[in-house]
């Protein structure tokens, strides 16, 4: 059984497929509308969401399907083993979304499942958002050979399943991520992207910046933590740290890259706030491409 769990899972020709299919179905929605007909889709959410929430629900319902909304702590998952609740929910769907704080709780949920789960985030991967990610693009660029890519951040589970993405796709990918989210660390995946040719750590954001095509940023706080009290000294170590990295003109150094960010944004910190509405921002295409790749990528896992 396929699941999609960290985007490693994945080659390059499954990749491409789900891309031009999330493509094709954002051009021509009336063709897929019965494309899951009568499918359901259990999501499970541990951690809050605006966007997997919503273009989950809006794409497997556009498409004939139907979703179960399920708040894990407010289910049995928070009581009894995985294993026991995985095996009765998945023969009640057809497919499971889970938004989970744990990757590990995310690995016991597949591996008891009767379905194929999808990773909708979780403390080390967010498969479907760089699937969206890679999407956009290849709209925008037309193609993936000799595109480089700057993420400036944290790094954590978005850069993860960017790096497994872009070693896949062959995207030159530059980390400018002067801190790293150690629940979200793996050794493994990163010796193999550097060893890969495609993945290079970078010092400083201009210099990235001025070889890059596409520069993408991302929060520098755990959202669930944002204004917790126990967080506040951590916040304020990252607001430090990171400040001399924020997405802003000066660190583009007159370079027009496009410009990425994968929601929810805090203007002035990460990004400067009129870059969010400046005409080389594809914030907005990015986020909207979420619904269109998880279509297809649902198509993928359901035939």
């Amino acid at each position: 059984m396929t699941h999609l769990l960290s985007l490693r899972e994945y080659d390059a020709d499954t990749i491409h497929s789900i891309i031009r299919q999330g493509i094709e179905i954002k051009n021509s929605p009336e063709a897929y509308y019965h494309a899951a007909e009568r499918k359901g889709l259990l999501m499970l959410f541990q951690k809050t969401s605006t966007r997997t929430n919503l273009s989950f629900q809006s794409g497997i319902n556009q498409m004939g399907g139907y979703s179960v909304v399920m708040d894990w702590d407010a289910s049995n998952f928070s009581i009894s083993p995985i294993q026991y609740e995985a095996q009765y929910a998945s023969r009640n769907c057809d497919v499971i979304m889970a938004r989970l704080k744990k990757h590990d709780d995310l690995l016991e949920l597949a591996k008891y499942s009767k379905v194929p789960v999808i990773n909708g985030c979780c403390d080390k991967y967010h498969p479907c958002q760089a699937l969206a990610d890679l999407m956009t693009i290849y709209e925008v660029a037309g193609t993936f050979t000799g595109i480089t890519l700057t993420y400036v951040g944290i790094h954590n589970n978005v850069a993860n399943s960017l790096v497994a993405g872009c070693m896949a796709v062959g995207i030159k990918l530059l980390l400018v991520t002067p801190i790293i989210n150690k629940p979200s660390w793996d050794e493994e995946l990163m010796q193999k992207a550097f060893q890969s040719g495609f993945v290079e750590k970078v010092i400083d954001l201009p210099s990235a910046a001025a070889r890059s095509d596409f520069v993408y940023t991302d929060t520098w706080i755990d959202m669930e933590f944002f204004y917790e009290d126990h967080y506040q000294d951590e916040k304020k170590r990252r607001m430090e740290k990171m400040l001399p990295y924020q997405l802003n003109r000066s660190n583009l150094a007159g370079h027009l890259p496009y410009l990425m960010h994968d929601m929810p944004i805090h203007p002035g910190f990460e990004i400067e706030e009129e870059l969010v509405e400046s005409e080389r921002s594809i914030i907005y295409q990015q986020a909207e491409n979420r619904m269109y790749v998880q279509k297809a990528l649902l198509m993928h896992l359901l035939k």
